[in-house]
């Protein structure tokens, strides 16, 4: 257990705030709640939370804004919860930048299961090797990855702009490249092995990202492979 992890609960229904703080609480967590987005910029104003468990619907500004106005770079890992449970709803949450989503009512040890993996997926993507002398990056086609600064430079050295899910997207295809990857592989290299698998939710996020990476007169980077899933085409080198 880590005493010295902080989560923050965002809801309006009190019993649900407090039911769930204790929970945590008692498997080691450090736990503030907030009934709305004011008393939740507050406490994120004072403190620093690892992981945020943020309703979507609260009267006021919903959760889906306030997810909106976060910065997804370098705040707090977030986990939306809603009694919505429609797959598009969840596709949505996942595509501003949410880490994972959680339906009401939730059971309490899944809520707990769910934290445990998006800290330790969050751990992850931010350790950076100290021994690491020079910055490697990802090399393709005349695109250039960054795998630490999470950014993508085209052709005409122009940074393109991607969101959380489709760099991780991108990612997991150029780490593999020339092999057929189905969705649900994509979903785990890209989400983790928790993750729930909605294929729709890669077919989204696989769309916008073929559009980001389309030149004119250059072949597509990414294929489908039909009844199978996706391949990265070109070679790609690291330096």
């Amino acid at each position: 257990m880590d005493i010295e992890t902080r989560l923050l609960i965002v809801d309006d229904d009190p019993g649900i705030r407090e039911l769930t703080a204790a929970f945590l609480s008692q498997h080691g967590y450090v736990v503030d709640t907030a009934s709305g987005a004011a008393e939740m910029r507050a406490l994120t104003g004072r403190n620093d939370y690892a992981l945020v468990v943020l309703d979507v619907m609260m009267p006021g500004e919903d959760g889906l804004s306030i997810l909106r106005s976060m910065d997804r770079q370098t705040g707090p890992a977030v986990i939306l919860h809603s009694v919505i449970g429609e797959d598009i709803d969840r596709i949505v949450g996942l595509e501003m930048g949410a880490d994972d989503y959680v339906p009401k009512p939730a059971n309490p040890r899944e809520l707990l299961a769910r934290i445990r993996s998006v800290l330790r997926r969050s751990q992850t993507d931010r350790v950076v090797p100290a021994t690491t002398p020079t910055r490697a990056f990802l090399r393709f086609a005349g695109w250039r990855l960054d795998p630490v600064a999470r950014q993508l430079w085209d052709p005409d050295d122009v940074i393109i702009n991607l969101s959380d899910g489709e760099f991780r997207l991108l990612l997991a295809l150029v780490e593999r490249p020339r092999r057929v990857l189905t969705r649900d592989m994509l979903l785990d290299f890209s989400r983790g092995p928790n993750a729930e698998h909605f294929d729709r939710a890669i077919d989204v996020q696989m769309s916008r990202l073929r559009k980001k990476l389309a030149r004119p007169g250059s072949e597509d980077l990414i294929r489908t492979i039909r009844n199978e899933g996706y391949m990265f085409v070109t070679e790609v080198a690291t330096k």
